[in-house]
């Protein structure tokens, strides 16, 4: 059977690949807000969420990032590199990018901002898991129940975000159009992504047996 082999070159790619896909997502996220046509189902629990916290909207996010770790423990899921910096990236992101990004003015740049903002979101989702490192608390949850399931990624991250969106919309999150659109096309971009940005590592060939001499 082959050895796999992952050497220091690999590792810094896996981190790499890592920390701008984090970024990359927190970024999305702030595109979504700004476009405020309605937010993804994570962000509408974010949003009810960061009044009652007395906390900034990506700090939040890291919070309660952070608090879903519990849910892990019955699926035996173990958390990495990729999910410590998960819940210290993303939520910074999102704050600073915020910060940066202007207001789209009138509905075609609106909706403009907010597709790019749900094509990126997915893209970043594919990048950082494809990395290896370990997921983030909400797609580790997703990837536990899949695996616990056999139920496909499409089903499964469907499922959580509308049940994310019902809590939010109980606290008081904004709802929209842009959270439809996000709940019936985030789990199949994210279902194409993750193969496509996964990192493998090499096989080292099999040495061939010593021979005697004659």
């Amino acid at each position: 059977m082959p050895i796999l082999v992952i050497g220091s070159h690999m590792i810094k790619q896996r981190i790499f690949q890592l920390t701008w896909g984090l970024t990359l997502y927190g970024v999305s996220m702030a595109m979504m807000i700004r476009a405020n046509l309605g937010l993804d189902p994570w962000d509408v629990l974010h949003q009810g969420l960061a009044p009652r916290l007395g906390l900034s909207f990506g700090m939040t996010v890291n919070v309660l990032g952070a608090a879903i770790l519990l849910l892990w423990w019955p699926l035996r899921q173990r958390p990495g590199l990729g999910t410590v910096m998960n819940i210290l990236l993303i939520g910074t992101a999102v704050d600073m990018s915020i910060a940066l990004l202007p207001d789209p003015v009138g509905y075609p740049a609106r909706f403009a901002m907010l597709g790019l903002g749900i094509i990126l979101n997915g893209i970043a989702g594919g990048v950082y898991i494809g990395a290896g490192l370990g997921t983030g608390p909400r797609d580790g949850l997703m990837t536990g129940l899949c695996r616990r399931t056999g139920w496909p990624i499409k089903i499964v991250r469907t499922g959580i975000e509308l049940t994310a969106l019902a809590a939010g919309w109980m606290l008081g999150g904004t709802v929209g159009i842009g959270t439809v659109i996000y709940a019936a096309s985030i789990g199949l971009i994210v279902h194409h992504a993750i193969p496509y940005f996964t990192i493998t590592p090499r096989r080292a060939p099999i040495p061939e047996p010593a021979t005697a001499c004659p």
